[in-house]
C-alpha cells in the first residue's frame, strides 16, 4: 500500500522539520492561503488498495444474554464505596500536557476507509490505537485529544464512519478492526514511522466505547482497550464484556457530574470484564464533557464539553496504553487497579459491584 504520511515539513513554532507533502497539520499552524497539496506524490494517481470493509463487516457479533433480566437497581452513592488507594498517579499531571513529539496528521481515507490516523514524527516499532466516536460525532470532534495520543509516541487512527442518527453498531466495530489492520499494513511517513502489530490497542468515546469492546471480543490482535464513559450499544457492550479476555481501561461518570442523562452504564461494563481491568472516575467527569465542541454547539445547548476532565482522561489515555502497548514500567500505575491522584479516584470490587446495584454484605453477590 502506499503511505498514508508522508515527510515532515516545517510549521511555525516548530522545529527540525523537512518537506511534508500531503499530509494537514495543526490548524494554528496551517496556511489556508495555499492549495492542498495532492493526496500522493504522483498527484493524486496512484492511490492504495482500498481495504475491503466487507470482510470486517462481515463479523457479527453474538453474546449469551441472560434468560432474564432484573430491573437496574439504584446505586450506592460513589462516595461511599471508593476502595483503598496504594498506587499514585504521580505522572498523570505531566501526561496531560502536550507529549515530546512533534505529530503528523493523514488522510484515512486513502486506504478506502474514512476518518484521520495521527502519528508522531517518527519512531520505530510503535503502539497504535484505533478510536471509536460517540453517537452524532465525528472524528475532528477529537482532533486535540488524538493529536495529544499521537505527541506522547502513539500513532492513532479514527474512522469516520457511523455518524448519523441511526448508526450500525456492529459496523463500526468492524470499522475499528479495519482500522487495526490498515496501521500494522500501510507505510506511515517516508518508512520512518513503523507500528508494532503486537502492540495494538482499541479505544472509544461513548458509542465509540462500546464499539471497541465489541470489536475486542476474540480480537487476538488486540493487547489492550480504553473505554471512556462506554454508552449502550446493540449489540450489548455489557454482555460482550463478559467476552472480552483482554485488559481493559473502563472510565466512569463521577456522581457529582451534573449529567443530564445516562446513555450507559461503564460501571456494569466494569464489572462484567472477564479480563484485569481498571475502573477509573474522573471529577466532574461525564460523557458530554469529552467532545471538543465549538462554540456554536455550547450556545445550541448540544455541548458541555469540560478542558480539565479532557486533559486529565487523555493522561489516563496515554498513561495507560504506554504501559499495556509500549511496556514501559514507569507507567505501571495506570495499569494498577486502585490508583487515584490528580482529580481521579479508582473504584475497584465489590465497589465495582456496588455501583451496578448489588448487596456486597453478604458472602454472596446479592441484587440491593
Amino acid at each position: 500500500m502506499a503511505s498514508v504520511l508522508h515527510a515532515p515539513q516545517r510549521l511555525d513554532g516548530d522545529v527540525e522539520r523537512g518537506p511534508l507533502a500531503h499530509v494537514s497539520h495543526d490548524s494554528t499552524h496551517s496556511d489556508h492561503n495555499k492549495p492542498p497539496a495532492a493526496p500522493f506524490p504522483n498527484g493524486g494517481a496512484a492511490r492504495p488498495d482500498p481495504v475491503p470493509r466487507s470482510c470486517s463487516r462481515a463479523r457479527r457479533h453474538a453474546y449469551r444474554r441472560p434468560a432474564h433480566r432484573p430491573p437496574r437497581p439504584t446505586a450506592a452513592p460513589l462516595s461511599s464505596i471508593l476502595g483503598c488507594v496504594s498506587a499514585n498517579l504521580k505522572k498523570l499531571s505531566s501526561l496531560s500536557t502536550k507529549g515530546p513529539h512533534h505529530v503528523l496528521e493523514g488522510d484515512l481515507g486513502y486506504t478506502g476507509l474514512p476518518g484521520k490516523v495521527y502519528a508522531p514524527e517518527e519512531g520505530k516499532n510503535l503502539p497504535a490505537v484505533a478510536f471509536g466516536h460517540d453517537w452524532m460525532r465525528g472524528v475532528d470532534d477529537y482532533h486535540d485529544t488524538l493529536r495529544h495520543l499521537a505527541s506522547w509516541g502513539i500513532v492513532v487512527a479514527a474512522p469516520d464512519t457511523e455518524t448519523g442518527l441511526r448508526p450500525d453498531h456492529a459496523g463500526l466495530a468492524a470499522d475499528l478492526e479495519t482500522t487495526l489492520q490498515i496501521l500494522s499494513g500501510v507505510r506511515l511517513g517516508n518508512g520512518n514511522i513503523t507500528v508494532s502489530p503486537g502492540k495494538l490497542g482499541l479505544a472509544g468515546h461513548g458509542m465509540g466505547g462500546g464499539a471497541a469492546v465489541l470489536a475486542a471480543v476474540d480480537n487476538t490482535k488486540v493487547a489492550a482497550v480504553a473505554a471512556v464513559y462506554p454508552a449502550a450499544t446493540a449489540p450489548s457492550a455489557v454482555e460482550a464484556a463478559r467476552e472480552v479476555l483482554l485488559p481493559g481501561m473502563i472510565i466512569g461518570p463521577d456522581s457529582d457530574s451534573d449529567a443530564i442523562f445516562d446513555p450507559g452504564n461503564p460501571a456494569e461494563v466494569a464489572f462484567n470484564w472477564a479480563g484485569e481491568k481498571v475502573y477509573r472516575v474522573v471529577k466532574k467527569g461525564n460523557q458530554r464533557a469529552i467532545p471538543e465542541d465549538g462554540l456554536l454547539k455550547r450556545l445550541a445547548g448540544v455541548g458541555a464539553p469540560n478542558s480539565k476532565v479532557q486533559q486529565t482522561v487523555r493522561g489516563l489515555l496515554v498513561g495507560y496504553f504506554l504501559h499495556q502497548l509500549g511496556g514501559e514500567k514507569k507507567y505501571a500505575d495506570f495499569s494498577a487497579p486502585d490508583a487515584s491522584g490528580g482529580g481521579v479516584s479508582s473504584v475497584t470490587g465489590d465497589g465495582i459491584a456496588s455501583l451496578v446495584g448489588f448487596d456486597t454484605s453478604g458472602d454472596a453477590l446479592t441484587l440491593g
